[in-house]
């Protein structure tokens, strides 16, 4: 007779876990998707453009890279990689940046890793020792909880929508001689809006600048992490930067965060990878090996192939990348004519990613006071679910959200719009 123990103990009890996990707050954007997830369970119809996710219904993996998992699988490719990656992958993202980027890395500068979390816990990990001070901007995607986990101090620098949500070297500069880390991401989650070179290079510099004196003192050099998971997604005229082709000499400094999440639509596949000095890649392969944040082998071998198929890989990201401006472009057209109609939301053009943001200015109307409630006022009335920019480190109740296409089609995006303006029409009339 089994021990029936689903009642007898507890479900949450903090005398039981450490000041670390007592602390770390969960994910605000799960919660949320969590209860979408529920409404649509009873049968309700909502245009869900809250995770930073892709629906396989609308954005399907490679052909290719699928039937390259599967025959590694049959192959026996099933046991434990190298714990830096299968070399053959390694080689193949080492060939891919000299192409697409112009940045060839020496294969000891390269790591593979589970996705591209590992690659970001792992820079926390190895770069930072505990008190250390990192700077992030705000919105951004979970630096604060990297931090709280590794017990730095966090300085956020809060950006503004007329500058892209980009921070600008004048907030970044005075900030560096105390901090040890500073995590840059471009096309930027969850704005979708990319850093212009000019303001990339300026940051640069003063780092180059930073560290050469910190040389001379004997300090430890300022570490630029630089997420560009979303870099094979710009729109239109965009075109994304990397700071090592900008400034050279970041290369002793620049960790690169990266993978197929997002260029293949492949988040479940979980192949990532992090490029940069050697000195601190090494010692990132030891803690990913430790924490077994490995990819597994046969998605690594496939993966591999699959960067070496030159123009099938061109073919695919140039269908995937016109599919997600497409529906960037109708959610952004849609909100300026709107706007245009003297309805109180505006939106920032489409740069980059799967991301829209998009404020709606209803703070303060129809007895609306949080960003909280203008989403639940979103859902109930126009099924219509997005995520505030709270859930990325933006304390203030400005109206701001993150609207993410990965998971919806063009259809479901033009059904929701009218619904969308019957609410903002709705609110303005005070109802």
């Amino acid at each position: 007779m089994a021990i029936d123990l689903t009642t007898l103990l507890p479900k949450r009890d903090d005398t039981f876990v450490g000041t670390m996990a007592r602390g770390l707050v969960g994910s605000e954007i799960l919660r949320i998707a969590a209860e979408i997830r529920e409404l649509t369970a009873q049968g309700r119809k909502v245009c869900n453009l809250t995770v930073g996710d892709f629906s396989p219904r609308e954005f399907p993996i490679p052909t290719a890279l699928g039937e390259g998992i599967a025959r590694a699988l049959q192959a026996g490719e099933t046991n434990y990689p190298p714990s830096d990656g299968v070399l053959d992958l390694r080689q193949s993202v080492q060939r891919f940046y000299e192409r697409s980027l112009g940045l060839k890395y020496p294969l000891e500068g390269i790591v593979i890793a589970g996705g591209a979390r590992p690659i970001i816990y792992g820079t926390y990990r190895t770069v930072l020792n505990e008190g250390d001070t990192v700077i992030y901007p705000v919105p951004s995607w979970n630096n604060n909880h990297y931090a709280h986990m590794m017990g730095a101090k966090s300085t956020e620098v809060v950006t503004l929508a007329d500058q892209g949500f980009m921070p600008t070297v004048e907030q970044l500069a005075p900030l560096f001689p105390s901090a040890r880390l500073l995590c840059l991401c471009s096309p930027l989650n969850p704005t979708g809006t990319m850093i212009s070179p000019e303001a990339l290079k300026a940051i640069c510099e003063r780092i180059v600048a930073e560290n050469q004196g910190r040389k001379a003192r004997g300090q430890a050099p300022l570490i630029l992490m630089y997420d560009q998971i979303y870099w094979t997604l710009s729109a239109g005229q965009s075109k994304h930067v990397t700071p090592v082709e900008l400034v050279p000499e970041m290369a002793h400094y620049t960790v690169f965060v990266d993978g197929i999440s997002k260029s293949f639509a492949a988040t479940g596949v979980r192949v990532g990878w992090g490029v940069g000095p050697p000195a601190i890649i090494s010692r990132m392969r030891d803690v990913i090996g430790h924490v077994g944040a490995w990819a597994p082998k046969a998605e690594q071998i496939a993966v591999a192939r699959a960067l070496e198929d030159v123009e099938g890989t061109a073919r695919f990201m140039k269908t995937m990348k016109h599919r997600v401006e497409e529906r960037l472009e109708a959610l952004y057209q849609g909100f300026e004519k709107m706007r245009a109609a003297g309805l109180p939301v505006r939106a920032i053009s489409p740069q980059g990613a799967i991301y829209l943001s998009v404020q709606f200015d209803l703070v303060g109307k129809a007895g609306l006071k949080t960003n909280d409630e203008i989403r639940k006022r979103l859902l109930e009335k126009a099924s219509f679910a997005v995520v505030p920019f709270q859930a990325f480190g933006l304390k203030d109740d400005t109206g701001w959200f993150r609207l993410s296409v990965g998971a919806v089609s063009l259809e479901e995006i033009q059904e929701a719009l009218p619904r969308v303006e019957a609410v903002l029409r709705s609110v303005q009339g005070g109802a």
